[in-house]
């Protein structure tokens, strides 16, 4: 394996200096799709006057709506990352913006994606790493069981875990950091432990959050058929978005005790529209290695990955990597082993290439 930074002595030179350079107009963006969340909002406020046979009218714009609430995830990701602004101020704002509707304070994703799971990819330290079956059989780790896509999941629960999870994954970190704080944590699967002062500013995010929250369903005048079609339908459509996303993203790797972007990570070949939809983000491992640059540079990326390190890169199809994880249970055993939940199955990891002898 080759640690990131020795890829990045190599890679780096070959990139334009503009690939450095911040990208402000995803700031336009996020801004476009924040108004049609308002906008959605408006139009459910007089749903109670539609006739019951209109209603369905309103979904395309649930999914629209969805579709917003995915992109507002990845401009606060990106802008997190430092590549969209670099006044700390006005990123910080944006972010927040952003992150709100998903629920989710800018310093506890700074702490657990940024600190953690950049500089520990799919390594035990990972916070958003798969559970290892040695691991206790928490009730973080029997929801994984019975929502995350694997070759044991139902149906009927993998869709109401793919709308639901995201919730799941911030909850494990919001209740692990501001009620225990510590590394015995057993339910995440790795503990995230802040200073103080980073905790004290999590809950009073959390509760700005909330009350966000609140008001969009006030909004709403609290109306039980708009929060079900322009609250609880885009949420539910944008978490599942994103967790797609996530789940594909290292779920099919080895774990790794030397952070190899090009081992533990796995980029996916979209369609070109969900790519300039969504920031490129399907780039996944050229993000892990480049995490600040502009998105819109992830393609040139890649052409230098596949140029010169064709025999580790991972690139699959989305919709081969979807039945990939479902095809495969996931436990790690160890790290090129998945296994299921009693420990009985044993299956090399799909992207351990080394282990299965590519």
């Amino acid at each position: 394996m080759i640690s990131q930074t020795e890829y990045l002595q190599f890679l780096r030179p070959l990139l334009p200096a503009a690939a450095f350079k911040p990208n402000s107009h995803k700031l336009f963006i996020l801004a476009v799709n924040l108004l049609m969340l308002i906008m959605g909002w408006t139009i459910a406020r007089d749903l109670d006057r539609w006739s019951i046979a209109w209603l369905w009218l309103y979904l395309p714009l649930s999914l629209i709506m969805g579709n917003s609430i995915i992109i507002c995830l990845f401009a606060a990701h990106d802008s997190m990352h430092g590549s969209t602004l670099k006044q700390p101020g006005l990123r910080y704002l944006s972010s927040f913006l952003a992150l709100a509707l998903l629920w989710m304070p800018p310093t506890l994703w700074k702490a657990v994606h940024n600190h953690k799971h950049h500089t520990e990819t799919n390594a035990v330290g990972d916070p958003d790493r798969s559970y290892l079956i040695q691991q206790n059989n928490t009730w973080g780790k029997w929801i994984q069981n019975l929502f995350v896509p694997s070759s044991e999941v139902n149906w009927a629960f993998l869709i109401l875990g793919m709308a639901t999870s995201w919730l799941v994954h911030t909850f494990r970190h919001i209740t692990s950091i501001l009620i225990f704080n510590n590394a015995d944590v057993t339910y995440v699967p790795a503990p995230v432990v802040v200073n103080n002062t980073k905790r004290w500013k999590i809950g009073l995010e959390l509760i700005a959050i909330a009350l966000v929250h609140i008001g969009i369903l006030a909004f709403l005048k609290f109306n039980i058929l708009a929060i079900l079609l322009a609250y609880i339908l885009p949420l539910s459509i944008g978490y599942a978005g994103v967790m797609f996303y996530i789940y594909t993203n290292h779920f099919l790797c080895p774990m790794t005790d030397v952070n190899d972007p090009l081992v533990n990570s796995v980029s996916l070949k979209m369609p070109k529209i969900f790519d300039l939809l969504h920031f490129n983000f399907s780039y996944h491992t050229e993000h892990h290695l480049f995490p600040s640059i502009n998105s819109d540079y992830y393609p040139l990326v890649q052409e230098l990955l596949q140029t010169h390190y064709p025999e580790s890169y991972n690139l699959i199809p989305f919709t081969e990597a979807w039945q990939l994880l479902l095809s495969t249970p996931r436990h790690y055993r160890n790290e090129t082993t998945l296994t299921d939940r009693l420990g009985k199955e044993s299956v090399i990891c799909p992207c351990a290439k080394d282990a299965m002898g590519a």
